[in-house]
Order: C-alpha cells, then structure tokens, then sequence
C-alpha cells in the first residue's frame, strides 16, 4: 500500500514539474522575441469582447483591467493559462497556441496590452477601512507590488493600481481557497492569515492607488 502512494506521489510530482516546465518554456520563448504592436492589435480583438477596446474590463469585476499591465505579466499569466497552470476556464479558448497564433502572437498582443492607457475611473470599495488597508499593504504588499502599486516587469509582479476593487477581492479569496493556482506561496501564505474585512481592507485600498 505504501509503494502505491509514494508512486502516486513521484507522479503527481513528475506531471507538476512538466507543467512548470512547459509554462516556462513558453513564457522564455515569447520574453525574448520583439513583439509587433500592429500584429498585437489584431491580435487583441479575440480579448476584446470581454475586456473591451480600451482594456479596460467591467467595474462588476468579471473582467479585470488589463490597459497597460507589464507585458512581462501577461506573457506569464498567458502561459500559465495555455499550460493549466492557472485555471480559468474562460480563457481557454482565447489562449490556446491555435487561437491566439503560437509564441510570436502572445509577445505581439502583450506589448499591444502594455502600451493601452491605464483606466482613469476603476471601480473602488466601500472606503470603510481604507486605514487598516493602507496598513496591510505597507507590510506585506509593498514589498513585491510597490509603494504605489505598480509591481515590477523585471521579476512579473503585476501592476495592481487601477484595478476593479471587485476583481481583487475575487483574486485574493481565490486565491486563500486554493481555486486560483498559481498564486506566489509567499503572497498566499500571507493571504490565508487574513480574515475577509482584511482582505476587502486591502484591495479597496489598493483599487485607489
């Protein structure tokens, strides 16, 4: 019996590692091509239909911000996406290598994203406990995000200022019930401590930065 679990474990481990390794592989092959703005636009009209023209998604939440987002984020959330890395059903279809046109294409359409202007009028919070908020960011946030939110292409932490409130508190609930996968552990370990006005807390603050 316990030659049968440590093999169920070795497989488990072996597919993850596969998984890992094509996400990767995508995500260095499509970092190093020089993406076409002009393909990218045309690319991005399969997105638009949910996260609008503009990239600017739905203050509801159902589609997040997207305009102006590092393009070194969108390539990885991409790749992780096509991999099964991340599990989002809905964006399946629209990240697939036969969809969206292979590696060339996620460059193209990630720098198209980068370069939209960000939304000037996202949705926010209630601004309740924007205190508490601005606390937690300041420690545990800040560090990876920035002081003002706007992450860091070099290492694919994302640019959360601008964001729907509605989408973040989405993201990190997702994440805290283990739905969203591909989560940074430091950030979900750090998520998985806080209780549900903390994390409301904190994204309504960071939906004003």
């Amino acid at each position: 019996m316990k030659s049968f679990v440590l093999l169920g474990v070795l497989i488990s481990g072996l597919l993850g590692s596969i998984v890992h390794a094509q996400t990767d592989d995508v995500y260095v092959q499509a970092a190093k091509l020089t993406p076409n703005l002009s393909r990218g636009e045309q690319a991005y009209r399969l997105c638009a239909a949910c996260h609008l023209e503009n990239g600017w998604g739905k203050i509801n939440g159902s589609f997040p911000v997207i305009a102006s987002q590092h393009r070194s984020v969108i390539i990885k959330q991409l790749s992780d996406i096509q991999n099964k890395h991340r599990d989002n059903p809905t964006m399946y279809p629209f990240s697939d290598a036969k969809t969206i046109g292979g590696v060339q294409a996620i460059a193209d359409v990630a720098a198209y994203i980068e370069s939209l202007p960000m939304h000037p009028a996202n949705g926010k919070g209630d601004g309740q406990h924007l205190a508490l908020g601005r606390q937690l960011y300041v420690t545990h946030c800040a560090t990876c995000h920035g002081a003002s939110g706007r992450g860091s292409s070099e290492d694919r932490y994302p640019k959360i200022s601008n964001q729907h409130f509605a989408y973040l508190i989405r993201q990190l609930e997702w994440m805290r019930d283990g739905y969203r996968t591909n989560a940074d552990p430091i950030m979900l370990k750090l998520i998985q401590n806080m209780e549900q006005q903390q994390l409301e807390a904190v994204a309504d603050y960071v939906s004003r930065l």
